[in-house]
């Protein structure tokens, strides 16, 4: 690999494409077997497939009676009932002609009947019933197999196990799966203004808040993360730091990527002979980011890999964040063993008029506003990339594109959740 010898610095859109070209050639390493609750938010390693038809039965969608459509060709009419067939309870004989079945949600439907008439188009005295309504046959029921034929895959491998991944699991009768190991993502914050939590600052120090909230966005992405020792703006210790991050199967860098002079990282990283795919992106906040990698012999463990990926995220709490969303997020699922998912926006009606500058793409923390389908965007409040409070008060990004100076309101804008 060769080293960068000059700054690239890519559109948002480039970079973010460059690295999900880079995430498709990741792989995850290992396999373990869980618990079905414990296999919340991993990655499916192997498919699951229906054990049996579904639904196995033909089941009703709606209380009502269960018909033969061709009996109400004219209405009202009256029919017999000669059975009630309820979810879960023993099958009724078939009907035939002028007969209908009181059916509950979730019944199976019984033979004979091809379809099922809503109560609120019925009126019921005694063991007769009258429809006022033609129906159309297969109204009202979901055949066998509609949802799935028995062996057919219901999950693909690489699905993130959310609660409905996990309710199908447990439909066909898993108690355990099959899931990706986590990823090991090793967090090296840096600099010699930043302390752990646990020691008292000096007047001119900060705590280090990087390495914990990187942390739960990693385990968010299906990783585990480690956290290293603080790296001083020192070569030597931060060279040592840097080879035990790459031990891990990709690692996060916080702070020291800027061009100040105490920013070392990207120096030390060339003696590790790292190739720079790209040393920033025109985005607001986190500009200063870097992505590139380093050859095993450099420092890393023995892999099938060639290399071992980092990303230098910008020392600004806002801008760590949200560097991770764009461009650590898909690296991190990708070993986790996840399908790839595209960056996508939704749009929201803006609250109040923004004015900014023209050049970069911004993302700036705001909050989702409104209730039902009246929803509004507005900014948080906020001093830079610094205001870590701005986005524990927000609940996403407002999204402004490089060649907007001025937005106003009303304007629908594009919003990334989080």
């Amino acid at each position: 690999m060769s080293s960068a010898t000059q700054s690239t610095i890519l559109t948002f859109e480039d970079a973010r494409h460059l690295i999900e070209q880079h995430a498709a050639n990741l792989r995850p390493h290992g396999r373990e077997l869980l618990d079905l609750l414990e296999a919340n938010g991993r990655a499916l390693a192997e498919p699951i497939t229906a054990d049996r038809d579904f639904p196995p039965f033909r089941r009703a969608t709606r209380d009502g009676y269960a018909v033969r459509a061709a009996d109400l060709a004219a209405v009202p009419t009256t029919l017999e009932v000669v059975a009630e067939a309820k979810a879960g309870g023993a099958l009724v004989p078939p009907i035939v002609s002028g007969q209908a079945v009181s059916i509950m949600t979730g019944a199976p439907v019984p033979d004979g009947a091809d379809a099922i008439v809503m109560v609120e188009l019925t009126s019921r005295a005694g063991n007769r019933v009258e429809v006022q309504r033609t129906i159309n046959p297969g109204d009202n029921i979901v055949p066998v197999g509609a949802e799935g034929k028995k062996g057919d895959v219901m999950l693909a491998p690489g699905m993130r196990l959310d609660y409905a991944a996990i309710g199908v699991a447990a439909a066909v009768g898993l108690s355990r799966l099959v899931v990706y190991s986590r990823p090991r993502i090793a967090v090296l914050s840096t600099g010699d203004e930043v302390v752990d939590i646990d020691v008292p600052p000096g007047p001119n120090q900060i705590r280090n808040s990087n390495s914990y909230s990187l942390a739960i966005q990693i385990t968010q992405a299906g990783g585990e993360p480690v956290l290293l020792p603080i790296a001083p703006d020192e070569p030597n210790r931060l060279h040592e730091l840097l080879r035990e991050g790459l031990e891990g199967d990709l690692l996060l860098i916080a702070g020291g990527v800027s061009m100040g002079k105490y920013d070392l990282v990207e120096e030390v990283l060339s003696e590790l002979e790292a190739e720079f795919f790209f040393t920033g992106a025109q985005i607001q906040p986190g500009k200063p980011v870097v992505f590139g990698a380093v050859p095993l012999g450099a420092g890393a463990h023995e892999s099938s890999a060639s290399h071992k990926y980092f990303l230098g995220l910008p020392g600004n709490p806002i801008s760590t964040m949200v560097c991770f969303e764009l461009f650590a997020r898909p690296l991190v699922e990708a070993l986790a063993g996840m399908q790839e998912r595209k960056l996508s926006f939704v749009y929201a009606k803006l609250k109040t008029e923004i004015k900014t500058k023209l050049g970069l793409k911004r993302f700036l923390p705001a909050n989702l506003l409104g209730e039902f389908e009246d929803s509004e965007v507005e900014l948080v409040k906020w001093q830079g990339s610094g205001d870590l409070g701005a986005v524990a008060r927000s609940n996403c990004y407002i999204v402004i594109p490089p060649d907007r100076e001025r937005i106003p309101a009303g304007e629908f804008v594009p919003v990334l959740l989080r």
